[in-house]
């Protein structure tokens, strides 16, 4: 860990810019605790969507954290061999990013980051956000339950009625499960009542 000094989180977020709003105060919330934050981004989270201009986000990331985005391979590499964060948060976490991680594969800058805080043993915690939660991409959380280092935010189903599949993380429970990945311990419960 990083000593004396600020405590640092990278913070990653993926293509779910429909959820980025509630990610984005969970980081607010973050920096308020003190919480020096690395902002990561997928490849896919810098393209413009129905949600938002990816450049957009980008700035408001930027913003909020004070650094530049780290968004090529070789820019999130370093995080964990150079103890430049303490963990990493995925928020929003995407059901194509769930797929990748529970893969193994480093393909992105955000599966980098995890594989590379992983290589020294820091908590990679997790804020699902994926419209087949309860489908295609259960398969990949439950894969993800089984490895060491892998914490979630505890979630539910956003909207059951009309979404049936989606499952959305508590982005306002993200400060309380940081601090318990950071003790090794799974904040509970996890599975929530819908959440919306």
């Amino acid at each position: 860990m990083r000593g004396t000094r600020t405590r640092c989180a990278a913070f990653a977020v993926c293509g779910s810019f429909c959820t980025l709003d509630a990610a984005l105060d969970a980081a607010r919330a973050l920096r308020g605790q003190g919480w020096e934050l690395l902002p990561v981004m997928s490849f896919a989270a810098g393209q413009d969507t129905r949600f938002g201009r990816g450049t957009g986000w980008r700035q408001q990331l930027e913003g909020l954290t004070g650094h530049p985005v780290l968004d090529t391979l070789q820019a999130v590499e370093p995080l964990g061999p150079r103890r430049l964060a303490d963990a990493l948060v995925i928020a929003p976490c995407t059901g194509a990013t769930l797929a990748r991680l529970a893969e193994g594969l480093s393909d992105t800058p955000v599966t980098l980051a995890a594989k590379s805080l992983l290589r020294v043993g820091s908590p990679i915690v997790v804020a699902i956000s994926t419209n087949d939660g309860l489908g295609a991409s259960g398969e990949n959380i439950a894969r993800l339950y089984q490895r060491k280092h892998y914490y979630f935010v505890p979630y539910g189903q956003d909207d059951p009625n009309t979404k049936p599949q989606s499952l959305k993380a508590r982005f306002e429970l993200l400060p309380q499960t940081l601090e318990a990945a950071l003790e090794g311990r799974q904040l509970q419960p996890v599975l929530q009542c819908p959440c919306g």
